[in-house]
């Protein structure tokens, strides 16, 4: 078996990865309220949101962590490599639009080696961040990455 993540023991405090940008679409906010059953009118009402706080529809926040995750796996550091997502902490700073574009920042911020469970916990600072450069999420992810030796 060939993986194109890292192992546990390849990651270093401090190392960055920036995902390639993803534009959130109609299709997107309409496909994930069907999936997850979040019709909430500021989501999928556009009259109703353009009353509402901020003047327009918005697109789900978990829908945005959500690809947020999916982001991360394009950089295929993680790929075939992790064990587990085991935590996140999370923030919702700033809403994200229809048309907005994302991209994600990770960098390594703690190793907890747990050789019981064949690696360690790779713990990352992670942003969201639309066009203008705006840090629309953020938080901590807890990830269970295989050890090299625990690889058989």
């Amino acid at each position: 078996m060939t993986t194109r993540g890292m192992y546990f023991e390849e990651f270093e405090i401090g190392t960055e990865v920036i995902s390639p940008g993803r534009t959130i679409t109609e299709t997107d906010v309409v496909i994930f309220a069907g999936l997850s059953g979040d019709y909430n009118q500021l989501h999928t009402d556009e009259e109703f949101a353009k009353e509402a706080f901020f003047g327009r529809r918005v697109a789900h926040g978990a829908l945005v962590l959500s690809i947020a995750t999916g982001l991360a796996a394009r950089l295929g550091f993680i790929e075939g490599t992790a064990l587990a997502f085991r935590e996140l902490r999370w923030k919702f700073s700033q809403p994200v639009f229809i048309g907005d574009t994302i991209h994600l920042k990770a960098r390594c911020k703690e190793l907890k080696p747990k050789p019981r469970l064949g690696g360690g916990s790779v713990i990352f600072d992670v942003w969201v961040v639309n066009q203008e450069g705006k840090i629309v999420q953020k938080g901590e992810w807890h990830v269970l990455v295989a050890s090299r030796e625990g690889t058989g």
